[in-house]
């Protein structure tokens, strides 16, 4: 695919928020939606909605694309295989793959490893908890049926992911010393759409933004914002977590629309309700 390729057809497999979105951009430059989903009700008119459940076999196969976005959840199909399960029985279902196949895992791949210095796509993950392996084996199934290209976004956030935000008006009590990263829903939506048409892609992208930093630091923008007492600070221990270099998708993006957590939890916070 040269960067002048422009796929006219594109499947949004596990179609949440982050899908819907970039399948709303989709439809603006002009191109068909395909979205897959276990409940497609909410889903826009103007997606073609596919409702399947791949945690089973599909009895029928899927549409053609040009282009596939797989945004599956490491709880899909409810059981612990159940992850790996939907993509084997997605490939099963697919008429051919598509040539640009994008996965989007997580940075919790990296689970369990730390070494002190921001880790970047040259770092293989080597996760020690069960959720980060079961990450890990997804990227590397989805590279061998799809040849896909790996996302990883740190936590997401933006308008209706406001966690951070419910941290602190119900004063619940947090790990200051928890190391973070993030990316703004919008960011990501971005790099996906870049991601799409681009001639040479990387392989792995870390999506996350220029301000990794302690839980403690962002609960306490988000209270002075609010105008509250930052949360109380749960037992101290070791302060766990990892830190990401997030510096090749700034470059090919050519900076981030939410550059750091306090542009997009101040935008977030402004637009509430008074």
């Amino acid at each position: 695919m040269t960067s002048t390729d422009q796929p006219a057809r594109v499947m949004l497999v596990g179609c949440g928020r982050v899908g819907t979105r970039l399948g709303k951009h989709l439809l603006a430059s002009g191109r068909e939606v395909v979205a897959l989903r276990r409940d497609t009700s909410s889903l826009p008119a103007e997606f073609h909605s596919v409702p399947v459940d791949l945690g089973k076999p599909l009895a029928e196969a899927l549409p053609a694309a040009d282009a596939m976005v797989i945004t599956l959840t490491s709880s899909t199909g409810g059981e612990p295989d159940g992850y790996l399960k939907a993509l084997r029985n997605l490939a099963a279902a697919l008429p051919s793959v598509p040539p640009r196949v994008i996965f989007v895992s997580s940075t919790g791949v990296f689970e369990g490893r730390y070494d002190g210095r921001p880790l970047t796509e040259a770092d293989i993950p080597a996760p020690t908890t069960p959720r980060g392996v079961l990450l890990r084996e997804g990227e590397l199934l989805a590279t061998a049926l799809f040849d896909a290209l790996i996302v990883r976004p740190a936590g997401i956030y933006g308008p209706g992911r406001e966690m951070i935000l419910r941290k602190v008006l119900e004063r619940s009590p947090i790990r200051y010393a928890q190391r973070t990263n993030r990316i703004h829903e919008a960011d990501l939506v971005r790099a996906l759409e870049w991601l799409l048409t681009a001639a040479d892609p990387p392989r792995v992208l870390h999506a996350v933004d220029r301000a990794p930093a302690p839980l403690g630091e962002v609960a306490g923008f988000v209270a002075q914002h609010l105008g509250l007492p930052a949360p109380p600070e749960a037992a101290p221990g070791e302060a766990g977590g990892t830190v990401l270099d997030g510096s090749l998708l700034h470059g090919l993006l050519g900076g981030l629309h939410y550059p750091t957590f306090r542009e997009g939890y101040a935008e977030i916070i402004a637009g509430r309700e008074p």
